[in-house]
């Protein structure tokens, strides 16, 4: 089944309005979710909408709120996102680093208080498109053990780096699981396995069952003990920055609601040239490109280069849907 966009987004918003938001925060937020669904990043658009919509039913998200700049020292900006919209928010972040890096060449700005961003990439290539680099991350509520542990005692603190391309955003989103609980939870909507090992089972034992690990909760760190640690300091350095809760604080509220992230943009086009940049990013693509592939007829793909392709043909034909989740969702708007 697919959705025309205008249709989605257009649900979205009729969904938005109905639980308070205003008509310009609906909008900008349904367009968030859309597009995540658009570039094929359904696991944070299409099918996290109802799960977004529960937490301003139970209060962990208000509508109404507003985030604020709590301090200011040159390039850095500490905010506050008073339990605000987690994806508003963190446009308004991204775009006051990216104000900072056209004054400093780089721009931090790091916010306590905030809640879920969905996907992380969206911010990586907002700065992408405007022509900066970018570094942004976030913590979670502990969903990941620390390497040798069963329980979850760390968070998978998705980090993003983006880097602006002549013929392409360069973007990498990713958690320091092997697999997020979105991806997780849409192989197994679609009952399909992982192509690599995500997690333990009951029996300890590693597994490409999604179910399997959606029920231990034990999700594989990245690289082993490598994503464990950088989770960690992840964690560590937002919390420093922002002032925010950590990991441990948030799992003590029991819901995954006053989250902390940091947004760092770099002006590269100004601080090393714009010739150069181009130049240095199309040599090196290049010999990205040009390694012998272990198989015949493989391709080499730089993070974020096929998001085009299933973008264009999502436009064209519709965006696939789940049927029952889309049915779900049509019982929400009032």
């Amino acid at each position: 089944m697919r959705v025309k966009y205008d249709e989605m987004k257009l649900l979205f918003g009729d969904i938005l309005v109905s639980r308070g938001f205003s008509k310009e925060k609906a909008a900008k937020t349904a367009e968030i979710f859309t597009d995540n669904s658009a570039d094929g990043v359904y696991s944070h658009g299409l099918n996290r909408f109802s799960r977004f919509i529960s937490y301003v039913e139970t209060g962990h998200i208000d509508p109404h709120a507003e985030p604020i700049m709590e301090d200011c020292f040159g390039l850095f900006q500490r905010w506050n996102g008073n339990l605000g919209a987690g994806c508003t928010n963190a446009m308004l972040a991204m775009e006051a680093a990216v104000a900072s890096a056209k004054s400093y060449g780089i721009g931090c700005v790091a916010m306590r208080n905030t809640n879920h961003w969905m996907r992380g990439g969206t911010y990586g290539l907002m700065a992408a498109r405007a022509g900066f680099a970018a570094i942004c991350w976030t913590n979670t509520f502990p969903n990941m053990p620390s390497w040798g542990a069963k329980t979850a005692n760390l968070g998978n603190n998705p980090l993003v780096m983006a880097f602006p391309g002549k013929d392409g955003e360069i973007v990498i989103d990713g958690a320091m699981a092997q697999y997020s609980y979105g991806a997780l939870e849409n192989c197994h909507m679609n009952e399909n396995l992982l192509p690599f090992p995500g997690g333990y089972d009951k029996e300890g034992q590693l597994t490409t069952n999604p179910g399997a690990i959606l029920e231990t909760l034990r999700v594989l760190p990245i690289g082993l003990w490598k994503g464990s640690g950088y989770s960690l300091l992840l964690d560590l350095l937002g919390a420093a920055l922002s002032k925010g809760k950590t990991v441990p604080e948030i799992g003590r509220t029991g819901e995954e609601a006053g989250l902390t992230q940091v947004f760092i943009a770099f002006d590269v086009n100004t601080l090393s040239g714009k010739a150069y940049v181009e130049a240095m990013t199309a040599k090196l693509l290049e010999d990205f490109k040009s390694a012998e592939p272990t198989e015949c007829g493989v391709s080499f793909y730089y993070p974020g280069e096929r998001m085009a392709k299933i973008r264009n043909e999502n436009m064209e034909l519709g965006i696939p849907v789940n049927e029952a989740v889309w049915n779900q969702l049509l019982t929400l708007r009032r």
